[in-house]
């Protein structure tokens, strides 16, 4: 199999030769090729034979005094295409006897195939020039391997010990020193790593790079493919890579390797990173840590439409995340699907400004059965759309406990009472309050009156729905509010004290949800 250390090449282009201090005091000068001296040098090679060119594999840079080739254009000039043939990296003519000034037949063939070429304008010793290029390769090199064989052993290390796939690109970023990203075969982005600054750069300027890392390689944008058993379903970028491309591949190669053997052995389905990607996403957005500015590329490289859009926040509970985004694909509708860490569902939907929010809302509410549809009023402005996803969040937690008679779609205004008392439930003296209320059933066996309670606070004091809903007679029922009334010590007949109870136990309930 071949792996990328057979392709290694260590990074010393001719301009960085050109630069050593052995080579300087040569007195280096450049007279064709200029435009060429990035080229990568593979090796260095002291020949003197015209047909020096059969011998090279390609990279090499060549020394020689062309002691054989003086007095023969001829030769002058296939000597060098014989170099550009064989892809050599430059060649470096040593002055003095053979050719005491640049030869002009050798200088314009090198200036024609673009072939770098370098006088030395005093004696030079090339055993100190070839001991000084070929050390630094062979360090180089090693290094790279050094590097390589860490971040395995570190990538290795962290999926042992069941590291998230978040830390184990967190790890790439550290070792290759820029962003990281890993997308799908559409280039939407799954998941990034690296300072956050240099993070959200890329990331703005998505659109462009994703076209780029679809092509070759270059300016150090290094991608390696991510797939297994002859099916590709990703790749990882490493974006803006500072050091050679051959350790930048061979960093990318490690990276892609450890990422497809992380996900085989969770055994994760091929969209599991797209749900991470998507949670880490919405998560963000509902806590409002992070400014929902800072949140828009992530949004827009993540493939949800953001320009002159109307952002619906919903929250949903009891649903399933697979089956809310089939019911969004199903419907047409562009959009994003999460499951919260309190086990609701966050969705947050992207329309076009000319697409009716409200009547799209109930649609995707109606394909959903046995659930709660939590909804913001639609913002236009996503700056907006934090405050709208908690609003929606809020709007489901108030309503989390059960309310009878609700309508497809939740809103703030349906949640009345409820949702305000959702929000106090952490008050102390909320709290204090609501304990005082209900002491008279919060001991001994008061659990099934206080049921018994909450349906008849809720059905607005109708006897005969409460005791439908607890299917018992309606005697039986004015026994056990009987025994209500005077274990707390009120009146439900009275208004204020039937409020008062109310407002306790919409407490109570949010306190224990």
């Amino acid at each position: 199999m071949t792996t990328a250390l057979d392709h290694l090449e260590p990074a010393l282009s001719v301009r960085q030769v050109l630069t050593l201090e052995r080579v300087l005091a040569g007195e280096p000068e450049v007279v064709a090729g200029a435009a060429q001296l990035d080229r990568a040098v593979r090796w260095v090679h002291v020949a003197e034979a015209p047909d020096v060119g059969v011998m090279l594999t390609g990279g090499e840079m060549v020394l020689t005094t062309g002691v054989l080739l003086a007095g023969d254009e001829g030769a002058q000039a296939e000597y060098i295409q014989s170099l550009h043939r064989a892809e050599a990296a430059a060649v470096v003519l040593g002055l003095g006897r053979a050719f005491p000034a640049p030869p002009d037949v050798m200088r314009r063939a090198a200036e024609r195939c673009g072939l770098p070429m370098v006088v030395l304008h005093r004696p030079f010793p090339f055993a100190e020039l070839t001991e000084e290029v070929q050390s630094r390769l062979v360090r180089r090199k090693f290094a790279a391997v050094s590097l390589s064989e860490a971040v395995r052993t570190s990538l290795t290390g962290l999926i042992t010990a069941g590291a998230p796939l978040q830390r184990l690109l967190d790890d790439v970023a550290q070792h290759s020193a820029c962003p990281v990203v890993v997308t799908n075969l559409a280039h939407r982005v799954l998941a990034t790593a690296g300072e956050r600054p240099a993070v959200d750069d890329v990331l703005r300027d998505w659109e462009r790079i994703a076209r780029q890392a679809g092509g070759s390689e270059g300016d150090g944008w290094i991608r390696a493919e991510l797939g297994g058993r002859g099916e590709r379903w990703g790749q990882i970028l490493l974006c803006g890579y500072r050091g050679d491309t051959a350790t930048g591949r061979l960093l990318a190669d490690r990276a892609a390797e450890a990422l497809v053997l992380h996900r085989m052995l969770a055994g994760n389905s091929a969209h599991t990173w797209e749900e991470q990607s998507a949670q880490s996403l919405l998560t963000d957005l509902v806590s409002g840590v992070v400014p929902a500015r800072q949140l828009l590329p992530r949004a827009r490289a993540a493939g949800l439409p953001v320009n002159r859009r109307t952002f619906v926040p919903l929250v949903v509970r009891d649903g399933d995340p697979a089956e809310l985004d089939r019911v969004l694909r199903l419907l047409g509708l562009s959009g994003i699907v999460a499951e919260l860490a309190d086990g609701a569902t966050a969705v947050l939907l992207s329309l076009a400004r000319d697409q009716d929010a409200a009547v799209l809302t109930a649609n995707f509410a109606a394909r959903l059965t046995e659930t709660v549809v939590a909804a913001a009023d639609p913002r236009t402005d996503w700056d907006d759309v934090p405050a709208g996803m908690r609003e929606a969040r809020h709007v489901a937690d108030a309503v989390a406990s059960g309310v009878l008679d609700l309508p497809a779609v939740v809103r703030l205004k349906d949640v009345h009472l409820r949702g305000l008392i959702r929000l106090l439930r952490d008050d102390p003296q909320v709290q204090s309050f609501a304990e005082r209320e209900l002491d008279g059933l919060l001991r001994g066996a008061g659990e099934g009156l206080l049921a018994v309670l909450r349906t008849y606070l809720a059905t607005g004091r109708n006897k005969s729905r409460t005791a439908q809903l607890h299917h018992v007679s309606r005697p039986a029922l004015y026994r056990r509010l009987e025994a209500i009334q005077t274990r707390l010590g009120v009146d439900l007949d009275d208004f204020e004290q039937a409020a008062s109870v109310h407002i306790a136990l919409l407490a109570h309930d949010a306190q224990q949800g």
